[in-house]
């Protein structure tokens, strides 16, 4: 038997780009009373790559607004629920027995939440996972405490993971970005006390196991003084280690910025890149004014085309594909799973772009294969979307290479930081007017440095020298383009 009805169902965040797991909610297109039809934008959404709009898939009228814009949620939690017209169906009578079991649990670990997890469904063991996590918590307290209060003089505080008592038996509960910060950090997850809805154990979770560790209680110094003034030191040391480690005293004009979105994202990356891939940067300097001669011909000929931009970084990219064509070696990825080296079948090459969001890398699909003139399009159609804050996620997905122009800074060189899952990256520097010896004679010409830093595991010393030399023998004679394309 069914009844006409008018009900409530939820839209929850959608995985907008591969492998995202949560995004922060920009800005509210529709409120409580309005009226939605399938297909409409109800918001947009800054994900760790790019911001998106998101239209709802169902037809009604909005019920509730789940949360405010500035938000950050994990994808699959709803955000907005809307009233729809419907036939609600009789509920069978099966279902009863499970929800009287599943009221007691409710308290301590609400189950029903595991299933948001990416790649993970719900555990049927009867382990609770909260209170395993409560019986860790208290243990850290005394810790503290006690190594803070001996503290007399001013010492170094070096910060090390903290150690909680291991507890065998499920699995932690963690996103993989957060399993991957914590092997990162050196974190045992087990150790770690959850404070997420079911038991989860968030970034924050993991960062906070990272605590300072005072001197020893054993250190003579502690030991030296008298008893009777012990009282005094203690209270005055242990203000000073809660303002000093826990950063509770903010310093007059302190500004703290929550970081969240891009510049999130950004960071993450950075620091598993940093971590994770044996860098190795190497760097050469290069007479291109004849590349820069060549830059101003293009640009007054407009041999390339109406209203294509031209730029020393368009010579620069089509030197990079052309050193990877003659080394392919060089275009792959390491596969930590499966231990393998990928050598990918087509360079997709990633230019850094500063944005107003912070810094992306967007990358142009399968630019070894392009001409001169469609890199150039493609080169500025990806600088342009990327200006305009429009850049998709799919557009920075899979990328093979990448090139970082620090010379529009006036920098000549850097040791870049591999973007995760690629091989190499290049920095082109400012093209300055230097002495250098041609032709026998010490003239002025246009340098510029060229720094290449790659994943060791990957590229060896040779390999990676092969490949920059290359470039920088390109860049010296551009007439190579043709010989060696």
């Amino acid at each position: 038997m069914t009844t006409e009805v008018r009900s409530l169902r939820e839209f929850k965040m959608p995985d907008v780009g591969e492998g995202l797991t949560e995004a922060e909610i920009l800005t509210w297109f529709v409120k409580p009373g309005d009226t939605v039809t399938d297909g409409q934008v109800v918001c947009e959404v800054e994900t760790a790559k790019a911001a998106v709009e998101l239209p709802i898939p169902f037809t009604g009228t909005v019920d509730q607004l789940f949360f405010p814009e500035g938000s950050t949620v994990d994808v699959g939690t709803a955000i907005i629920s809307v009233a729809v017209a419907g036939a609600a169906p009789a509920e069978p009578a099966a279902p009863a027995p499970v929800a009287a079991v599943a009221a007691p649990a409710e308290t301590e670990a609400v189950p029903e939440r595991r299933e948001v997890l990416v790649g993970y469904g719900p555990r049927t063991g009867g382990t609770q996972r909260r209170a395993r996590r409560t019986t860790a918590a208290p243990a850290a307290a005394p810790v503290a405490a006690a190594v803070v209060a001996p503290i007399a003089v001013p010492v170094p505080v070096p910060v090390v993971p903290a150690q909680a008592p291991v507890v065998e038996g499920d699995r932690p509960l963690a996103k993989p970005p957060v399993r991957k910060l914590a092997k990162d950090l050196g974190i045992d997850l087990r150790t770690v006390v959850a404070t997420g809805p079911g038991g989860v154990i968030t970034r924050e979770d993991v960062h906070s196991a990272v605590v300072p560790v005072a001197p020893q209680v054993g250190i003579p110094v502690v030991e030296a003084p008298a008893p009777a003034a012990a009282p005094q030191p203690v209270a005055v040391a242990a203000d000073a280690g809660a303002g000093s480690v826990a950063g509770s005293v903010p310093g007059a004009g302190d500004v703290r910025i929550p970081v969240k979105g891009v510049r999130k994202a950004t960071a993450a990356a950075m620091v598993s890149s940093a971590f994770t891939a044996p860098h190795v940067t190497e760097f050469v300097q290069v007479d291109v004014t004849r590349t820069m001669k060549l830059v101003r011909r293009l640009k007054e000929s407009g041999e390339l085309g109406q209203g294509v931009r031209v730029s020393p970084l368009l010579l620069v990219a089509k030197a990079l594909l052309t050193a990877i064509r003659r080394h392919p070696e060089v275009n792959a990825s390491w596969d930590e799973a499966a231990q393998e080296i990928v050598l990918k079948g087509q360079v997709n090459l990633g230019i850094a772009a500063a944005t107003p969001r912070g810094l992306i890398v967007p990358n142009i699909k399968d630019a070894g294969s392009q001409t001169l003139p469609q890199l150039a399009v493609s080169l500025g159609d990806l600088i342009d979307t990327a200006r305009q804050g429009k850049t998709s996620p799919a557009d920075m997905q899979g990328g093979s290479v990448t090139i970082t122009n620090v010379g529009v800074f006036g920098v000549d060189t850097g040791t870049p930081i591999l973007n995760p899952g690629e091989a190499a990256i290049l920095a082109f520097g400012a093209v300055r007017d230097l002495p250098w010896v041609h032709k026998g004679k010490v003239v002025p010409r246009q340098v510029t440095t060229l720094a290449l830093s790659f994943d060791h595991r990957l590229v060896d010393g040779e390999l990676g020298s092969k490949v920059l030399a290359d470039v920088a023998a390109i860049l010296e004679q551009p007439k190579r383009l043709i010989t060696w394309g």
